[in-house]
């Protein structure tokens, strides 16, 4: 079956479906300490099917598909820095589990880079559990670096995150950290 990977708006994709999908995946990429009551709160805060019309809706946001038979297995989600046009955040990039390793995560990964270098970025940043190996392994085979930590919230925890950087282009060498980020802590303000 032909894998499906491009960028949906609102009215070509149905909420509801991403939000199926996040709430299969999100869980993958907790640590196993992280309690089913703070996931699933995370999960209905952040990546209900109201969220994602909001998600969809926003000028800012990019979601990205993967999909094989009509059916999504898999999603990103790019969000514009307001106040920095050269950076962008991947805030979200997961895969259905039963289709890791079939090059929809690369694929997603791949347009969700061409967005940002088309919106003018020169960077991206995500942040990455420092449990979660696999992520890591495959965001640095992506081309990003760590280059920084901060904390996130997923319920009542409150989890360790790498900040991972890729420059874009021809973009120089010095990272210039997203808005609401602190030279010292290095933790920028997520929109998640």
């Amino acid at each position: 079956m032909t894998l499906d990977v491009r960028v949906v708006t609102a009215g070509a994709v149905d909420a509801a479906r991403l939000a199926d999908v996040a709430a299969q995946t999100f869980p993958l990429a907790c640590p196993p300490e992280a309690g089913a009551d703070d996931v699933a709160s995370f999960i209905d805060t952040n990546l209900s099917a109201g969220r994602f019309a909001e998600y969809l809706a926003d000028p800012d946001r990019a979601i990205i598909t993967a999909a094989r038979g009509g059916r999504i297995i898999g999603y990103a989600m790019l969000i514009r820095d307001a106040t920095d046009p050269t950076t962008a955040e991947l805030s979200k990039i997961y895969v259905l589990a039963e289709h890791h390793g079939t090059g929809a995560a690369d694929a997603l990964m791949g347009l969700a880079l061409a967005t940002a270098e088309g919106w003018g970025a020169r960077q991206v940043w995500l942040g990455v559990n420092q449990a979660n190996q696999r992520a890591q392994r495959f965001y640095a085979k992506s081309g990003f670096t760590v280059n920084g930590t901060r904390t996130f919230q997923v319920g009542t925890r409150t989890e360790n995150d790498y900040l991972m950087v890729r420059r874009l282009g021809s973009a120089p060498p010095a990272v210039t950290w997203p808005a609401g980020t602190s030279s010292d802590s290095r933790r920028p303000a997520s929109r998640r």
